[in-house]
C-alpha cells in the first residue's frame, strides 16, 4: 500500500499539525496539554511487541520524574491498534516492573504519522521511523530528531534538548555543543562594530571572551535551577 503523500513535514518554528485522535487515555489533542502550558514530546515507534521500542518504553517510563522536572507531556504513537497498545504497556509494566502514564496513539489511518511526516517509505510503508518531536506550549515545534528502525533512541539526548530549549527560552542564550545544565552558555554576538570592542573590553566582568563574537556566560545559581 503506498502512503505517498504531498504535505509537507513539518519544520522547526512552525505549529505542530491538529491531533485528534484515539489514544490509551482516551481522545486527546496536543493542544490538551500545550494549553495548560507544557511541553509536548510526540514521539513515534515502528510497532508494538517490538524489542527495542520496548527498551525505549521502559526507559521513558523511568525517566519520568525527568519529564515532569521539565513539565514535558511524552505522547507515544505507531500505526497499532488501541488493543495492541494496551496488552503490550500491560506487558511492559509486568516483565519490567515500570509504570507507563504517558498516551500512546493508536493511529492506524496514518494521520497523525502523515501529518508530521513519520513514515518514510524508503524504509516502510507500514510503520513509523522513530521520529521526536518537542513542542512549546505555544503549540510550535522547537526541534526534532529521526532515528531508523534499529537504532533505540537516547534519552539522556532527549532531555538534555528540553533543558537546553527551556534555558535558551529564559535567559535569550544559546548552547555550545555537549552542553548540560549548570555548564556556560552562549552570549549573542554584538551587531555593530563598537559594541564588539565593549565586548572585548568587558571580558572577566561576568563573561569569558574568548574573541569579539564568542563570548560565554555562567548562569547564576539562582537562575539555573530556575532553568532545570
Amino acid at each position: 500500500m503506498s502512503t505517498e503523500t504531498n504535505n509537507p513535514m513539518p519544520r522547526i518554528n512552525e505549529p505542530a499539525p491538529e491531533i485528534h485522535a484515539k489514544s490509551t487515555h482516551g481522545m486527546i489533542h496536543i493542544t490538551d496539554y500545550t494549553s495548560q502550558g507544557k511541553w509536548v514530546m510526540l514521539f513515534s515507534h515502528p510497532a508494538d511487541f517490538t524489542p527495542v521500542c520496548t527498551t525505549e518504553f521502559v526507559e521513558f517510563a523511568r525517566r519520568k520524574a525527568d519529564f515532569d522536572r521539565l513539565n514535558v507531556q511524552p505522547i507515544g504513537v505507531s500505526v497499532d491498534s488501541i488493543y495492541a497498545h494496551i496488552a503490550w504497556i500491560r506487558s511492559i509494566e509486568e516483565n519490567f516492573k515500570v509504570k507507563v502514564t504517558f498516551p500512546l496513539i493508536a493511529d492506524l489511518d496514518q494521520k497523525v504519522a502523515q501529518a508530521f511526516g513519520m513514515v518514510h517509505e524508503a524504509v516502510s510503508d507500514t510503520a513509523t521511523v522513530r521520529a521526536v518531536f518537542f513542542i512549546d506550549p505555544k503549540n510550535t515545534i522547537r526541534a526534532l530528531l529521526y532515528y531508523p528502525l534499529n537504532l533505540g533512541r537516547n534519552v539522556d539526548e532527549i532531555v538534555r534538548v528540553f533543558e537546553a530549549l527551556q534555558t535558551a527560552e529564559k535567559h535569550s542564550v544559546s548552547m555550545p555543543a555537549n552542553w548540560k545544565p549548570g555548564e556556560a552558555v552562549i552570549v549573542g554576538a554584538p551587531i555593530t562594530q563598537a559594541d564588539a570592542e565593549k565586548r572585548v573590553a568587558s571580558s572577566g566582568q561576568g563573561l569569558e571572551v574568548t574573541d569579539w563574537y564568542f563570548s560565554k556566560k555562567k548562569l547564576s545559581e539562582a537562575a539555573a535551577k530556575q532553568a532545570s
